[in-house]
């Protein structure tokens, strides 16, 4: 797999929450230029919570490699940006439905399988747990409200009233 390795930068006591990342209407509105201009606003919030590893399930993982992907990260964010989620190929269009979603439930399964996650998309069809998704708009993509959404579900984490399981 991809996967690299990335220290601690938890801290003692703090585990690490996966953080999903789409990037088309997240990182920058989509069908935009891809000019990632909304990724300093995540930066910010992943900045204020050293326990977040980012997973790359946007549809680039596709096209690009985990270091080019890295790469369009901030030089301080890119060690906590560890791998992309596999690819499933779905074989009838109702397997659409949840599918990225089922993509990092198998990555939890094989990397981190008690860990709390939460994913930052702008499909909510993507996503059929809800409270674990902050759910962008499209023609914005990751806003300051986007951000404050993010933290809130990052403190529920820290305080033990996390999904875990869900």
């Amino acid at each position: 797999m991809h996967q690299k390795t990335a220290e601690n930068h938890s801290g003692p006591g703090i585990l690490p929450v996966y953080v999903f990342l789409d990037f088309d209407g997240v990182t920058h509105p989509w069908s935009q230029a891809e000019d990632f201009r909304c990724l300093p606003v995540l930066e910010a919030v992943l900045r204020d919570y050293p326990e977040t590893r980012v997973v790359i399930s946007s549809d680039w993982r596709t096209l690009f490699s985990l270091p080019k992907l890295v790469a369009r990260f901030s030089e301080d964010i890119r060690p906590r940006v560890i791998d992309v989620a596999p690819t499933i190929f779905p074989r009838t269009p109702n397997e659409l439905y949840g599918l990225r979603e089922r993509e990092a439930r198998q990555w939890l399964a094989a990397k981190a399988p008690t860990a709390e996650w939460l994913a930052v998309d702008d499909a909510p069809g993507n996503w059929p747990t809800r409270p674990r998704l902050v759910l962008t708009d499209f023609k914005q993509g990751f806003t300051d409200e986007d951000a404050g959404r993010m933290r809130r579900m990052l403190d529920a984490f820290r305080a033990g009233a996390g999904q875990a399981g869900a």
